[in-house]
């Protein structure tokens, strides 16, 4: 895969955005963000349920995203949803600049019927997951439930994140990877916001995150 797609944007004008192209022998991807929008999400990877979660990202972190994907899915949906996660994880550090003013922490327990899920992230500049959730099927629909670790452990290291993720409990697959991702939209939605008390501040001792 020679080229990558054209640089993407998102609606509207303002905010904090970033626009990052990859392109691999194995992916072309191309995504942009708007971490002060409403929302407002177009993604396309060629993985139905990977579009699904980051739709749910979107939607419930308020930040706009746009990704365009195609990869070797002939092969399997690992390359694909790796470097999508790598794709928006560089645009999540790119939009954050030096990551004055925001609040840094952010955390959100989320309930699903019978599943609740705990996210809690730190905007540090030091990644690091950790990754308790475990799945009873292999597979939800074509996707293997291995790659959701794969996305966040991408989306995590390139953005910057020290991240936790546990699943309490759960017996619906779906519903378990569900909450994840509505766990890690709610976490940053707070975590990304400018604090007014402190605009132009990092939040940090060190004075540089």
């Amino acid at each position: 895969m020679a080229t990558t797609q054209p640089s993407l944007t998102t609606p509207g004008d303002g905010g904090r955005r970033a626009s990052v192209d990859r392109a691999t022998k194995e992916t072309r991807i191309s995504a942009a963000i708007n971490l002060d929008g409403t929302g407002v999400y177009d993604i396309k990877t060629g993985i139905g349920f990977l579009d699904h979660m980051l739709e749910q990202l979107s939607r419930h972190s308020l930040i706009d995203i746009t990704v365009r994907a195609e990869g070797d899915l002939h092969i399997d949906y690992h390359h694909t949803t790796e470097d999508t996660g790598i794709v928006l994880g560089e645009c999540l550090s790119k939009a954050l600049g030096d990551r004055k003013g925001i609040r840094r922490y952010g955390s959100a327990t989320i309930p699903m019927d019978e599943t609740l899920t705990e996210v809690a992230l730190d905007v540090s500049n030091r990644p690091y997951l950790i990754w308790k959730v475990n799945f009873t099927r292999d597979k939800l629909g074509t996707m293997d439930t291995e790659l959701f670790k794969e996305w966040f452990q991408a989306f995590a290291q390139l953005g910057g994140l020290t991240l936790h993720v546990w699943n309490h409990y759960g017996e619906n697959n779906h519903h378990i990877v569900e909450t994840c991702f509505k766990g890690i939209a709610r976490a940053l939605r707070v975590a990304v916001e400018i604090d007014p008390r402190q605009t132009t501040a990092v939040p940090s001792t060190k004075g540089v995150l």
